[in-house]
C-alpha cells in the first residue's frame, strides 16, 4: 500500500509540474465574448496559436481581403507577442481560405509580417469559415534559444 501511495504521489507531482509550464492567453476578443477556448497555449517553449479569423465586428463592415488579412494577422502577432515571442518564432502556420483565387492577395500581406526565412505553411480551401471570414489562420512557434 505504500508503495502505490507513493506512486500516486509521484504521478501527481509530474502532472502538476507539466500543467506549470503551460500558459493560457485569452485575446481581448475571446475574454469578452466569453469564447470557450484559449487564442494560444504556450506548453514550454512552444506557442500553439488558436484559429484566428479577422474581427467579426470588422468582418460584418464589409473589409476587403487585404484588409481582413491584415487584421487576422495582427491578431495572430498579438497573441504571439503576448507569449514573449515574435512573429519569428513561427515554424508552421496553415491558411484556410473560402476562395483560392485570393492565394497571392493573402501572400502579399502575409511576407511582410516575416523577416528572413518563412515558416512551414499550408494554403487550404475551404466552403465556409465562421463568420463570413475569407481566411482563417492556425500557427506553431517555437522559442528560438538565446545566444
Amino acid at each position: 500500500m505504500k508503495h502505490i501511495t507513493i506512486t500516486a504521489c509521484l504521478l501527481f507531482a509530474v502532472a502538476a509540474s507539466a500543467q506549470s509550464d503551460r500558459t493560457f492567453i485569452k485575446s481581448k476578443l475571446a475574454a469578452e465574448r466569453h469564447l470557450p477556448f484559449s487564442s494560444a497555449v504556450k506548453a514550454g517553449d512552444t506557442l500553439y496559436v488558436a484559429g484566428t479569423t479577422a474581427d467579426p465586428d470588422h468582418l460584418s463592415a464589409g473589409l476587403a481581403p487585404e484588409q481582413e488579412a491584415v487584421d487576422l494577422l495582427d491578431q495572430v502577432k498579438q497573441n504571439i507577442e503576448k507569449a514573449g515571442m515574435t512573429m519569428d518564432d513561427v515554424v508552421s502556420v496553415q491558411v484556410f481560405c473560402t476562395d483560392l483565387s485570393l492565394y497571392q492577395t493573402f501572400n502579399g500581406i502575409y511576407i511582410k509580417y516575416f523577416h528572413g526565412d518563412f515558416p512551414a505553411r499550408s494554403f487550404l480551401g475551404v466552403n465556409k469559415l465562421l463568420f463570413g471570414a475569407r481566411f482563417e489562420v492556425n500557427a506553431v512557434a517555437v522559442a528560438r534559444t538565446k545566444k
